[in-house]
């Protein structure tokens, strides 16, 4: 395509609109390896299970660390079957879990841990996130509001503020979203969660401002960038922002605008992006050829 077509298409304005994005959160938490045991002296004074208390909590720490998700949850419930009261078996069974993607399983295996009565407030915690990412919304709030005040962390506040959310408490959610902000030096999940709520709420512009802060902290962040698109998208502007992105990544986003376009009855607008998109990385984006072929048949809107 010749630039004159490409400048027609940045430059260009129409009104669309977007599917609301169903409120979610990506989050996440890191272990710490251990080193290994250090050599007991002779006549040093122990307690009795100190040693197996150590090695558990080493081994947990390893599996975590170097294994796929669904490799450490098999260790862990292979542990756990011959030794099953074993705390940090059942510490890196949930959170193995939770990293493969498996929520409603790793819920139980926290409540399991929980019901030991060993738990700590950061086991609540992940607990709840548990609950939440598997849709559990009540039950989430209900374990963050088992959780001491005394826990004050960027985590709690926005899994509060994504339950605030879900419940269309908008108020709650800013004040929570606000409070995380603040603690952490790494906010970009914060503010496109943010912006999401803003835009389930119809502030476009807000939503958009987080999105662009968002790219700012994490300019890899594509979710960011696909929705600061879909925010401006809505608002009628096709043009793409200026922000840090690579010929696959400017050809996904052209091709989601397409998509919104078509959504809209956008059609003429819908080609010219499907065909950006194409010349912009044809070798890894075939969707777009597939809907320009899509679009030259008759009907639709």
């Amino acid at each position: 395509m010749g630039q004159k077509t490409r400048a027609m298409f940045q430059s260009r304005g129409h009104e669309m609109g977007i599917e609301r994005t169903r409120l979610g959160a990506a989050i996440f938490a890191s272990a710490v390896f251990l080193s290994g045991c250090e050599a007991m002296s002779p006549g040093k004074p122990t307690l009795d299970g100190e040693m197996d208390v150590i090695e558990a909590t080493e081994l947990t720490e390893l599996m975590l660390n170097f294994r796929e998700p669904d490799e450490a949850a098999a260790y862990f419930q292979g542990k756990l079957n011959s030794d099953p009261d074993n705390v940090e078996y059942m510490r890196g069974l949930a959170i193995s879990l939770t990293r493969g993607g498996r929520n409603s399983q790793a819920a139980l295996a926290y409540k399991r841990r929980i019901d030991s009565g060993k738990a700590t407030p950061e086991d609540q915690l992940l607990y709840a996130e548990a609950l939440l990412k598997g849709g559990d919304i009540d039950g989430a709030k209900a374990e963050l509001d088992r959780i001491p005040p005394t826990l004050e962390t960027y985590k709690r506040y926005l899994l509060e503020a994504i339950v605030a959310d879900n419940r269309k408490d908008w108020s709650t959610a800013d004040s929570f979203y606000s409070t995380a902000r603040g603690l952490t030096a790494r906010p970009a999940p914060v503010l496109n969660n943010w912006g999401m709520s803003k835009m389930a709420r119809g502030d476009l512009t807000g939503a958009a401002n987080l999105f662009q802060e968002a790219i700012t902290f994490d300019p890899k962040m594509f979710t960011a960038k696909n929705n600061l698109v879909n925010a401006r998208g809505q608002q009628r502007n096709y043009q793409l922002p200026v922000i840090p992105m690579d010929e696959t990544e400017e050809a996904q986003l052209l091709y989601n605008l397409g998509i919104i376009a078509v959504r809209q009855c956008d059609v003429s607008v819908a080609k010219g992006l499907f065909e950006l998109a194409v010349d912009t990385h044809p070798e890894h984006f075939p969707e777009a050829v597939q809907a320009q072929t899509a679009l030259a048949t008759p009907g639709g809107c």
